[in-house]
């Protein structure tokens, strides 16, 4: 467990070979080595058994994760590998690991505000486009009743959703409903950027270069935990009802390099 750049504790998740580095010149880099098979990744964050507590009940219950709007995350980043090269998921912000974490049992439903990595195997419901790599910022805010809501329906949409004239106009409002948005975002990945992010009571507010790049009125109910990682998973989850998750092979080594991580509430 290392104090944060913010004075906070972070755990450190390292799996088959990744590696949390901790540099010399006050940077932290996220290292993935190559990987055959199996899931690897490299992590750091606040939510886990280490870095709130060793009790059993805070590895079940999210409301123990210590951010709340409004506060203001900022750091420097940058990669290994050009957008087109990269392998995996990687990315900061702040989540409620809605799908299980190795210290939180039990899934829910997602809630975050982040920038977010995904290479092409990936096809997730909150990233602006389909199957392809993308790099870009995305607040989402999916509410238990509003999902009820959709489960009548929900028949009714998978079917149309197999048209694809019919997903293109149904699917932005099934993500506007669910309270899904997101933005790419056109920068280089190899060289350092500043990255911001606002969360605020009634929205999120992303800066690169001090740079407003994009805001938008979705902002997630907390408490959330803040994660930076780089892995080499993807999931599929599509509107046409299909989901699949697994690990590609990583070829050659990448990483993700950050410093001047900041977390200050307002």
């Amino acid at each position: 467990m290392k104090k944060g750049f913010a004075g906070g504790r972070w755990r450190e998740l390292e799996v088959r070979g990744g590696e949390v580095r901790w540099m010399e010149n006050g940077r932290i880099q996220l290292y993935l080595p190559v990987v055959r098979g199996g899931y690897a990744d490299a992590q750091i964050d606040d939510y886990g058994e280490t870095a709130v507590s060793h009790s059993f009940l805070s590895r079940l219950s999210r409301r123990h994760y210590p951010w709340q709007p409004p506060l203001h995350l900022q750091l420097r980043a940058r990669f290994s590998h050009p957008l087109h090269l990269l392998q995996g998921t990687a990315g900061f912000g702040f989540w409620n690991a809605p799908f299980g974490d190795p210290t939180v049992l039990l899934p829910t439903l997602p809630r975050a505000t982040w920038f977010f990595f995904a290479s092409a195997h990936s096809d997730l419901p909150f990233a602006p486009f389909g199957r392809q790599n993308q790099w870009f910022a995305a607040a989402m805010n999916v509410l238990l009743h509003r999902a009820i809501w959709l489960l009548p329906v929900g028949p009714i949409l998978l079917l149309l959703h197999q048209v694809p004239r019919w997903r293109n106009v149904l699917w932005p409002r099934v993500q506007r409903f669910l309270h899904i948005h997101s933005t790419p975002l056109v920068c280089s990945l190899t060289e350092w950027h500043k990255y911001e992010l606002f969360w605020l009571s009634d929205g999120c507010r992303f800066l690169v270069d001090d740079e407003l790049v994009w805001k938008t009125a979705v902002t997630p109910q907390g408490p959330l935990g803040f994660v930076c990682w780089i892995d080499n998973q993807y999931l599929r989850a599509t509107p046409d009802g299909r989901f699949r998750w697994g690990t590609i092979p990583v070829t050659q080594s990448q990483w993700l390099e950050i410093e001047e991580l900041t977390i200050s509430p307002l």
